[in-house]
């Protein structure tokens, strides 16, 4: 039992009650306006451009202030682009549109102080679930009522990040795709006891910054990494056999599958410890599903650092610039 400052008696569940009640009732008047997202990454950076560019106003986060300038400087060399192909017969339009973008995006290093005003929080940190769940625990004790927690996670379970919280209402997974401002798709997860009104409100949000939204339950790899990174493991094992080589299993699927890159081209761009450690991660949890099962050659290539373009090497040598 725990006493406000009405001086009312509430427990737990009559609390989240009236938060449910509460964003009920003004869910119709609601729309996203202000977004903060948690990490200076490659996919938080991304995440940011396509709402600042929307008319969004976006709070990037991120613990290091470099990595905050190098984010904002990438979003302005991305914006730049943009504007060119949009307005290439008009440079006081393209000019506009670069500058009110970039009006839009502030940058914090205290997560607790962006999320004041938010209607939205991303988070887009390291794939770490105590991590991601300390977050939200933290976000949630001051973030406003109203406002939607959303996991950007390729591989961990979105029930069990919102199990960190009082608002499981207003917990969803946004599962963007890399590089953002390019790919179109948005992967909605929803969760047993993501409310309609939130899930509504998200994807309409979606569209705003114009993605093609899709809706998926709490289920490993949700959509496309559930299809995708399996049909990846089958190719090394394909490979381990002596079936084929990397490279006509490659040709075979841009030709034959009309696929734009072949499973070892996207294992290297990926990163091969990132596929590495969301198939062990569903290996642990559903150690009978024959499709979840780990690989030796994926794991050498990872223990010999080889981690695909990122690092030079992976199934094949690159180059680096």
């Amino acid at each position: 039992m725990a006493v406000t400052r009405m001086g009312l008696l509430r427990t737990p569940c009559m609390m989240a009650s009236f938060r449910r009640n509460l964003f009920t009732s003004n869910s119709t008047q609601m729309a996203i306006k202000n977004v903060v997202v948690i990490g200076g990454g490659l996919m938080g950076s991304g995440i940011a451009q396509v709402a600042a560019q929307n008319g969004q106003n976006v709070t990037i986060v991120d613990l290091d202030q470099k990595v905050l300038d190098k984010a904002k400087n990438a979003i302005n060399v991305s914006l730049q682009r943009i504007a060119k192909k949009l307005f290439k017969d008009d440079s006081v339009k393209a000019e506009k549109f670069l500058s009110d973008s970039m009006a839009h995006v502030s940058l914090s290093t205290s997560p607790e102080q962006a999320v004041n005003q938010s209607d939205l929080v991303v988070e887009a940190i390291v794939e770490k679930l105590h991590i991601k769940q300390k977050l939200f625990q933290t976000l949630d004790a001051v973030a406003p009522t109203h406002t939607v927690f959303a996991s950007n996670t390729s591989s961990l379970p979105i029930g069990e990040i919102a199990q960190s919280t009082n608002r499981k209402d207003r917990f969803v997974g946004l599962h963007f795709f890399n590089p953002v401002p390019v790919m179109k798709l948005l992967e909605v997860i929803r969760i047993p006891e993501t409310s309609d009104d939130t899930y509504n409100l998200v994807m309409e949000w979606g569209k705003s910054i114009g993605k093609q939204t899709v809706t998926c339950k709490d289920t490993p790899g949700f959509i496309v990494n559930r299809l995708l990174v399996p049909y990846m493991m089958e190719a090394v094992r394909l490979l381990e056999r002596g079936d084929a080589t990397a490279r006509d299993i490659d040709t075979a699927m841009k030709l034959g599958a009309g696929y734009p890159m072949g499973p070892f081209e996207l294992l290297d761009y990926v990163g091969l410890d990132t596929s590495k450690f969301i198939i062990e991660g569903w290996a642990e949890k559903f150690p009978d599903n024959p499709l979840f099962k780990p690989v030796p050659t994926l794991n050498r290539l990872v223990e010999e650092g080889k981690l695909g373009i990122k690092t030079g090497e992976g199934f094949y040598k690159y180059q680096k610039k």
